[in-house]
């Protein structure tokens, strides 16, 4: 048994020795399929043949016919089971797909998938996530587990779409036969997928393990009352343009990062995620709204625990916010922003001795001058009145998001102090202790 195949698939502006360039570099990063679709590339602008010999090829039929010559080079040729009379392909290539324009219950599923496939074939069923319930993630799996007692657990592949699908996608990935992967960047074939260095990162984890496939249908219940263990369950962080997240570097597999659009209902996907989660890290904008949403006497959280059948919040920024304090070294500072950071900030500013001021981008009117703390993320535009004078101002952040502050820092007159590695890490020392009591 085996983790799930990584698929990637062709961005439609790569063509000739850029696909292939790109080809050669995905399997380099860990995919093992690419996908070229008849709806992204014409056939003259795809070398099948070539790509072929870099992995193995996927070749799959969106309203134009396939070209001859990708099925010949194909290892499998996607075509919608609603033609089931016209699935021609050769034997043993085969992967019947559906993609559903709105989601179904598992019985409106199977009577989709009530037909004959040639021996071999590979089922791939397809739906948008909807509206984000218990019951809905419920409703996916129990399909996958229906169609795998139809047709083979070997043989099935179910996905979910939608902007905040990735974490759904990730559960189901433990029990499907293809993972369809982004590589990064801007592009993504469909709504939902997660990184391939994320997908890779947990395949090579879990093989070291031993553990490389989760249990056989069906699919396990939630944990009773009083049972499970810190092993049971994935991890993940959730947030809004983390792309640079290191989390999935430093904590235990699997772990994913749930990059979710501002507004998205993350309140209704962690109880949703609950039987399958046993932890979240939270960044911003999540953590004021995941601590009202938890009943949480902190004015912000950065960690969810699970117990048993609900969450409990805590914030280890406040382990972050001591050691960029401690490095400070200030009896007195300014904090621009006043979020989920500032508040683990203020905790602990009494502990260190350091008295506070903070300041609102609509409160900045003069130079700032002294030592200061930058708690905004780097997709907030700071205000043109912000200006520093022989200020010297710790960033909180990290890697690109990091430099990038800084550089605004010191256009503005200011010296920046680079501590956001300091904070990651402290914190998360006492996120992965946490994640190790889960029930």
């Amino acid at each position: 048994m085996r983790t799930a195949r990584r698929v990637v698939t062709l961005p439609p502006t790569l063509r000739g020795p850029d696909a292939l360039r790109f080809a050669t570099e995905a399997r380099g990063r860990g995919a093992e399929v690419l996908e070229v679709r008849t709806d992204l590339h014409p056939a003259e602008a795809v070398d099948a043949a070539a790509l072929a010999g870099v992995m193995e090829l996927l070749v799959s039929e969106r309203g134009t016919p396939l070209p001859p010559a990708w099925v010949a080079a194909a290892r499998w040729v996607d075509r919608d089971v609603v033609h089931a009379g016209e699935l021609a392909a050769p034997p043993g290539k085969l992967l019947a797909s559906h993609h559903a324009e709105r989601p179904l219950s598992t019985e409106e599923a199977l009577r989709l998938w009530d037909v004959a496939l040639p021996d071999g074939s590979l089922v791939k069923h397809v739906e948008p996530l909807g509206e984000v319930s218990r019951a809905r993630v419920d409703a996916l799996l129990e399909t996958q587990a229906r169609l795998g007692a139809r047709f083979g657990a070997e043989r099935v592949t179910v996905l979910a779409m939608g902007p905040v699908a990735l974490p759904v996608r990730a559960v189901l990935a433990r029990r499907n036969v293809l993972d369809y992967v982004a590589v990064g960047g801007d592009w993504k074939a469909a709504p939902g997928q997660r990184l391939l260095a994320d997908a890779f990162r947990e395949a090579r984890a879990l093989s070291s393990t031993g553990s490389t496939r989760a249990p056989p249908y069906p699919h396990p219940s939630p944990l009773p009352e009083g049972e499970g263990t810190s092993t049971v369950g994935r991890l993940g962080i959730l947030g809004t343009s983390i792309a640079h997240s290191r989390s999935p570097r430093i904590h235990l597999q699997p772990f994913d990062r749930i990059d979710i659009p501002e507004d998205g209902p993350v309140e209704a996907l962690v109880d949703a995620l609950l039987p399958h989660y046993r932890g979240f890290a939270v960044t911003s904008p999540f953590k004021i709204r995941l601590a009202r949403h938890t009943g949480s006497s902190l004015d912000a959280i950065n960690t969810l625990v699970r117990r048993r059948d609900r969450w409990e919040s805590f914030n280890t920024d406040t382990e972050g916010a001591r050691t960029v304090l401690e490095r400070l070294g200030a009896r007195e500072a300014f904090v621009l922003g006043d979020g989920g950071a500032s508040a683990a900030i203020r905790v602990v500013a009494s502990e260190v001795g350091c008295q506070l001021r903070f300041l609102r981008r609509a409160e900045i009117s003069g130079p700032l001058t002294g030592p200061g703390i930058w708690t905004w993320p780097d997709r907030v535009t700071p205000p043109d009145s912000l200006r520093f004078e022989g200020a010297r101002v710790a960033v909180i952040a990290y890697g690109a998001p990091a430099r990038r502050i800084a550089t605004e820092i010191t256009r503005r007159g200011g010296s920046p102090l680079l501590l956001g590695a300091a904070w990651f890490i402290a914190q998360a020392r006492r996120q992965r202790a946490l994640w190790e009591t889960a029930t």
